[in-house]
């Protein structure tokens, strides 16, 4: 297992999964390119970030998606979808833990839907907050 460790958080990763650093996000795939994992990492100035504030931000952010339901991936909270776009499937999360916001997208081909669910709940399962 390898540990992908930000200033803020850490979550482990599969041997077959590789991650990387863009200017604002995290980029993490596994060695078969089916699909990808963004992760970006935002924080509020002042105060927490409430579920309710957090399904806002989903539902203004993804205005597509028509159903949201709650979700828990490791130390955080929030909310998460699942959509089509341009012949790409995607699941959307947006996570919050005190004032740190992680927006984590997957996607890959439509005709890879659901190869890699599994496997990215897994690993969304192990983030925890940077001690």
């Amino acid at each position: 297992m390898n540990v992908l460790e930000t200033d803020w958080w850490v979550m482990v990763l599969p041997p077959e999964w590789w991650a990387e650093a863009e200017e604002e996000s995290i980029l993490v795939g596994d060695v078969d390119e089916v699909g990808c994992i963004e992760i970006s990492t935002l924080h509020k100035e002042a105060g927490v970030f409430s579920g309710g504030e957090l399904r806002h931000i989903a539902e203004q952010e993804s205005p597509q998606v028509a159903a949201w339901r709650e979700v828990t991936r490791g130390d955080f909270d929030g909310w998460t979808a699942s959509f089509d776009e341009d012949g790409a499937a995607i699941r959307e999360w947006y996570l919050g833990r005190e004032g740190m916001l992680l927006f984590v997208t997957y996607s890959c081909d439509e005709d890879n839907r659901g190869l890699d669910d599994a496997a990215v709940d897994e690993i969304l399962d192990t983030l925890a907050v940077k001690a």
